[in-house]
């Protein structure tokens, strides 16, 4: 669609806000330090404007929300994955009139990916493996939790990405680059437990948010391209005791195992789970995307489907065990990743009520399953430069056009980084449309055998820019559940391509960050740009809403900064 005029606050306004409105953040919380009521163990700060932090206290019935409201609990803001606010205070006809209100610059080095976490008037957001809760109505800082990045880390883990925290009680958790789980107190930011969940010696890092599924902390682990066996773990919120694990590749003689036949190849087949899943507490299911498996381009070291990698899988949260699984790309060839939310939908199906899951995938295809049973219900093509596979057919598997990567290199539509990616999709109820970015890209993928080494990636071996290559695409894209159809795609246009999701609002408004480096609202029925904030930064991340007496406010991550939007 054509893209309109709209309402785009400049670089100026950025360079008054960051010494102006920063003066309520960062600088606050640097001038608050000499009203410090008390340093904490491992490296938490606390301050005198933290008289707030007593009220927190998240309880099973604030996670089990089914609307969200004035508090945004967990990395996608309920169960659903769908990132869908009941708030609707801003609305198309005065979102021109939306102005920033604070930003807070975190210390670390690189970009952010965090979703900010509010409960009670208090954001949690994490940068690296540092934490910070701010006050969430003028980003002044309340406590810092400091924690050094890890060295001798590789590939994605050494980036030192970290997406946000879960929370239960008083308690806050979060990973850290090298597979560690942290337990913090809420209130003070001090440590409480340190768990160690995976070897980072052996190419495990961590990248992801946790989950809280009743009294468990979930969680999982990157290196998927690094050649780990992937896994999905909980703990007990408490005491930070191993409850389970359900290992996404299976051993010799479990269930799937014959898809692995060589050796030893399953011990380092990828299949990593490095963002969170979600959750339908009335079929008491969580449902967790797994990565690719390794190595990334060279089959010939793993014949067969190569389960459960590039899948969602169905797990009970009580013990871990497998209820189903959807394999999205039967030995993949490719870097699908199929990490993407499972966003629970619930609404008709072909005239029927259904439990849904409806979820972009890296291949290039939506798909839409029963989340009941797992059945394959419906897929439509959302790249248009796909070469990779014909179709899907009635089982939901792809049709392949049997493009195998060698050392010569083969060209491949979508390209490794995929058709859409890890950034957050939104379903909004009112419109019954499933929005979310996606790239239209391709790569050239060469395979050649090498063997693992520890302490190296595992993709055997890369890939590259085709010649003469088209410059990338990328989109927003409405698709109407009603109609099975796109309602509109807009098409970004910027000098660099965001990896930022989307999120809807009752207001009828989809945010996002758009490939100009602005944070844009549009119309969720239209497509319609209404209003941008020109941030001068890429934006990784994804946007959350938020209400603190009444008042509505959105915030998202750009570069090392959180802004934060509201009304005058």
């Amino acid at each position: 669609m054509t893209r309109s005029c709209r309402s785009v606050v400049g670089l100026a306004a950025v360079a008054m806000m960051m010494t102006a409105v920063a003066t309520q953040g960062q600088s606050a919380a640097h001038s608050s330090t000499k009203a410090r009521v008390g340093v904490n163990g491992s490296g938490g700060h606390a301050f005198r404007e933290g008289n707030k932090l007593g009220l927190i206290d998240v309880q099973q019935s604030d996670l089990l929300q089914k609307t969200i409201k004035n508090n945004w609990v967990s990395y996608n803001g309920d169960y659903t994955g769908r990132r869908y606010s009941s708030l609707s205070q801003v609305t198309p006809q005065n979102v021109s009139h939306l102005a920033a209100k604070w930003v807070f610059h975190t210390r670390n080095a690189g970009v952010l990916e965090v979703t900010p976490v509010v409960v009670a008037g208090v954001m949690f957001i994490t940068g690296s493996n540092d934490a910070y809760a701010l006050d969430a109505r003028t980003g002044a800082l309340l406590w810092h939790h400091a924690r050094g990045v890890s060295s001798g880390l590789i590939d994605d883990a050494s980036g030192h990405i970290n997406r946000g925290v879960a929370m239960l009680g008083t308690r806050v958790y979060m990973e850290t680059d090298n597979a560690h789980l942290l337990c913090l107190d809420a209130r003070s930011g001090n440590l409480i437990w340190d768990v160690a969940y995976a070897d980072n010696t052996q190419n495990y890092g961590a990248t992801s948010a946790p989950l809280i599924v009743k009294n468990k902390v979930l969680v999982g682990t990157s290196g998927g391209d690094d050649g780990v066996r992937g896994f999905v773990a909980a703990f007990d919120a408490q005491t930070g005791k191993e409850v389970w694990r359900f290992w996404t590749i299976p051993a010799p003689g479990e269930k799937g195992s014959e898809t692995w036949p060589v050796g030893n190849a399953y011990l380092l087949g990828g299949g990593t789970a490095w963002m969170p899943g979600t959750y339908d507490p009335e079929l008491n299911t969580i449902y967790w995307g797994t990565s690719n498996p390794a190595p990334d381009f060279d089959g010939s070291m793993r014949p067969g489907d190569n389960l459960y990698t590039s899948s969602l899988v169905a797990l009970d949260p009580d013990n871990g065990k497998m209820k189903w699984y959807f394999q999205f790309n039967p030995h993949d060839l490719y870097d699908y990743d199929s990490v993407q939310t499972p966003v629970l939908v619930d609404a008709k199906f072909k005239n029927k009520s259904r439990k849904l899951i409806v979820t972009a995938n890296r291949n290039g295809f939506l798909y839409i399953l029963d989340r009941t049973t797992g059945k394959y219900l419906y897929s439509k093509r959302f790249m248009k430069r796909m070469n990779w596979a014909k179709g899907i057919d009635k089982n939901g598997r792809p049709i392949s056009n049997n493009l195998i990567p060698d050392a010569k290199g083969v060209l491949v539509c979508p390209g490794f980084a995929g058709a859409t990616n890890w950034y957050s999709p939104s379903y909004d109820p009112q419109t019954n449309m499933f929005y979310f970015r996606s790239f239209e890209g391709c790569d050239v993928l060469q395979a050649k055998h090498e063997p693992f080494k520890p302490g190296r990636p595992y993709y055997s071996t890369g890939s590259r820019t085709p010649p003469g290559n088209v410059a990338n695409e990328s989109y927003i894209n409405a698709f109407d559940l009603t109609r099975l159809d796109f309602a509109w795609r807009d098409m970004q246009i910027g000098e660099r391509q965001a990896w930022a999701g989307v999120m809807t609002t009752a207001g009828g408004l989809v945010a996002f960050g758009n490939d100009a480096s602005e944070f844009e609202i549009d119309d969720a029925r239209t497509g319609k740009p209404l209003w941008a904030f020109k941030l001068g930064q890429p934006m990784h991340a994804s946007p959350m809403s938020y209400a603190i007496d009444r008042q509505q406010y959105f915030a998202v991550a750009a570069g090392d900064d959180v802004f934060a939007f509201a009304l005058p």
